[in-house]
């Protein structure tokens, strides 16, 4: 399973990708504007500054919601750097988008999926990643890893490219369960990445090599 961090900060796009575990970036305005970048200019500066960390592919989000609008923004994003996915929200006119995009040879990245149905639309209409949010999902008493695992399904009963980038991840749980059910990426904040390298005996355990090691 591949590991994406979804954040906008460049400290922890470069603590993560230090690791040798880090495999891409996903962004989208809200990391921007939690990050302070705004105005397109520095946005765009900011998605090649990622690129020129990370060898692996980086989401970048349009924020048009109909057809010419998306095309317009996509295609200068994908201009940016070979590394760029572009992002389309799962509307009619963006599932229009996504197979104008894959017509093209450009990669794209179906995000706000809550559901199988729209998981088949983006897969026909040729998505490189379809991003099922399933911490959301879980906000609202609905199980997010069977929709994960759904997906995953019926993406093997067809054989479809598109790879299932499970998203609004909230914890280390959320990651392994993904894998358990064979999500492709896992894209989460860094702290849930580092928490999995947590465990109490881990800590004990090294506590007493340590001690007895002092001992020799």
């Amino acid at each position: 399973m591949k590991f994406f961090i979804d954040t906008a900060n460049l400290d922890q796009i470069r603590e993560a990708n230090d690791l040798g575990v880090l495999d891409g970036v996903t962004t989208n305005p809200s990391l921007m504007a939690k990050e302070g970048i705004r105005g397109q200019n520095n946005i765009l500066k900011h998605y090649v500054d990622i690129c020129n960390i990370v060898e692996g592919d980086v989401s970048a989000e349009v924020i048009a919601v109909d057809f010419e609008g998306m095309i317009r923004e996509g295609e200068l994003l994908a201009e940016l750097h070979p590394q760029i996915v572009v992002k389309i929200p799962m509307i009619k006119d963006g599932i229009k988008a996504i197979k104008y995009f894959s017509n093209k040879g450009i990669k794209t990245n179906c995000t706000l999926v809550f559901s199988p149905g729209q998981a088949l639309l983006a897969a026909k209409a040729g998505a490189t990643y379809v991003s099922p949010f399933l911490g959301r999902l879980d906000d609202v008493s609905t199980d997010g890893i069977a929709l994960i695992e759904q997906i995953v399904f019926i993406y093997n009963n067809y054989e479809f490219e598109t790879q299932v980038l499970a998203a609004s991840i909230r914890g280390p749980l959320h990651i392994i369960k993904c894998a358990e059910v064979g999500a492709d990426v896992a894209t989460c904040p860094l702290q849930s990445i580092l928490d999995l390298l947590k465990h109490p005996l881990t800590d004990s355990g090294l506590a007493k090599f340590l001690s007895d090691a002092a001992k020799v």
